[in-house]
């Protein structure tokens, strides 16, 4: 099989100024965006983002829209890639499902995560998770909530029969000094 190198250059780019792909469908929650700062922050940029080139010069992103939306000011490595439009649409719907095919060697990760130390709480959050996710069929992995204090809180639940009857019986809790809410299920 003869593989093409579609990488044309390395070149480094101020983030803000790639444009973001189009038809890009990934979203990215808050969690994911926190622990990408937390490694950022810890780390540094130590992967390439993928762009290629459109005919009047400006880099259109394949991959690392994340990456450049959290760091617009930063100059980062950009792989410029020689892709058409079709091609770059078929990369950008491939690369990251084809990385989380990847299996999980149960005993190399934990070995792995018990050398990694992190300050940030976000990037730490995710170190704590990869494990209970990576369990092995039949494991079984705590997954019980942490502990949590709550304070004592003492409370009367008083069902009624419609909402009139709750106006009444709040307005007659209220007028005592209580402290109520009214709730409906």
């Amino acid at each position: 099989m003869k593989i093409r190198d579609r990488v044309k250059e390395l070149r480094r780019v101020r983030a803000g100024e790639l444009r973001p792909h189009p038809k890009n469908w990934r979203t990215h929650p808050a969690a994911q965006r926190d622990a990408l700062r937390g490694v950022l922050a810890e780390i540094g940029y130590a992967d390439a983002l993928l762009a290629r080139e459109l005919p009047d010069g400006t880099l259109e992103l394949v991959d690392g829209h994340l990456r450049a939306e959290t760091t617009p000011e930063v100059e980062v490595p950009v792989l410029i890639l020689d892709l058409d439009d079709a091609e770059a649409a078929k990369l950008l719907a491939l690369l990251d499902p084809l990385g989380a095919m990847a299996e999980t060697d149960h005993d190399a990760l934990a070995e792995l995560l018990s050398e990694v130390q992190t300050q940030n709480d976000a990037v730490q959050r995710v170190l704590d998770g990869m494990l209970g996710e990576a369990a092995p069929p039949g494991t079984e992995v705590d997954q019980s909530p942490p502990e949590v204090d709550v304070k004592d809180a003492y409370q009367v639940v008083v069902e009624c029969r419609d909402e009139d009857q709750q106006r009444d019986v709040f307005g007659r809790l209220t007028d005592e000094g209580l402290k109520c809410r009214l709730l409906t299920l």
